[in-house]
């Protein structure tokens, strides 16, 4: 009797599978022991893995965004956090290159017990609010990055808006609907319309600037909003998804990737191409 073909998970099933915590055990350490301060989060073991670099938000401990590295190393990511450039007048320039450089030791230190190994093929950058922007700026300065997500992206200087047409791989963007800090039209959407990939601009409607942060934070007393479940789970989920597909070249997520689902929407003014493996 031949086989049937094994159908592709739902949307909705994806984001269920995709919003739980992976296969793998995660291990969680200090990149200072490196010689850059922050946080990286890696798979127990794996060799040739994926890397993602994640830049916090303004003023943001990347503490913050724990769960986030986490769960995205229960995924089998090795994700590095720096925890650079906090002040009030951080340096965009010097965070980009930050991010450049976390990459740098994913890549060239054997992490854990000797057992963790990155691939230099396999390498993505995100960020939140002024993080997201500087993932922007990194990736057009960085040839070895081969995707990009931003949660709520801001503006920068250099301007991710100019560096954004120079970027070439595939980039999510994804918006908080109810930011007053960053809104989209201001920040996501034109980066989105001025991206030089497939790109695709996704909107969490109900999720304040801050949205994307976990626990409290003293910033919440001078910054819009403060930590929302429901934004930090469909994150964890259409992140997961798309650096899956994106840098593993894995499709589980596809169809997360290609339709609205509870609480977030596509934005389709400003979606062109697919968000593929490279």
């Amino acid at each position: 009797m031949a086989r049937t073909a094994k159908k592709a998970p739902s949307a909705k099933n994806a984001f269920e599978e995709l919003s739980r915590r992976g296969p793998h055990d995660v291990l969680h350490g200090d990149l200072a022991l490196v010689g850059l301060p922050g946080i990286v989060c890696t798979p127990r073991s794996g060799l040739g893995l994926p890397a993602i670099a994640f830049g916090h938000g303004w003023l943001q401990p990347p503490r913050r965004y724990l769960g986030l590295l986490r769960h995205l190393a229960s995924w089998g990511f090795v994700v590095a956090a720096p925890a650079t450039q906090r002040g009030v007048f951080a340096s965009h320039r010097m965070f980009a290159t930050d991010l450049r450089t976390a990459l740098d030791v994913a890549v060239g230190v054997r992490l854990g017990e000797g057992e963790i190994s990155v691939d230099e093929k396999k390498l993505g950058v995100a960020g939140h609010a002024m993080g997201g922007g500087c993932a922007v700026l990194a990736a057009a300065e960085d040839e070895r990055i081969r995707a990009v997500a931003t949660l709520a992206a801001a503006e920068t200087r250099p301007s991710a808006l100019e560096a954004a047409a120079r970027v070439k791989v595939p980039g999510l963007h994804i918006a908080a609907g109810n930011d007053l800090l960053t809104p989209a039209v201001a920040n996501a959407e034109p980066i989105a319309r001025a991206w030089g990939g497939a790109v695709q601009l996704r909107t969490v409607p109900k999720a304040s600037h801050l949205g994307f942060t976990e626990g409290r934070h003293w910033t919440q007393l001078v910054l819009h909003g403060k930590s929302e479940y429901a934004t930090q789970r469909a994150t964890k989920a259409l992140l997961t998804a798309y650096f899956l597909s994106t840098l593993t070249g894995d499709r589980r997520g596809e169809a997360l990737l290609t339709t609205d689902i509870k609480g977030t929407q596509i934005d389709q003014t400003h979606t062109r191409g697919t968000l593929t493996a490279a």
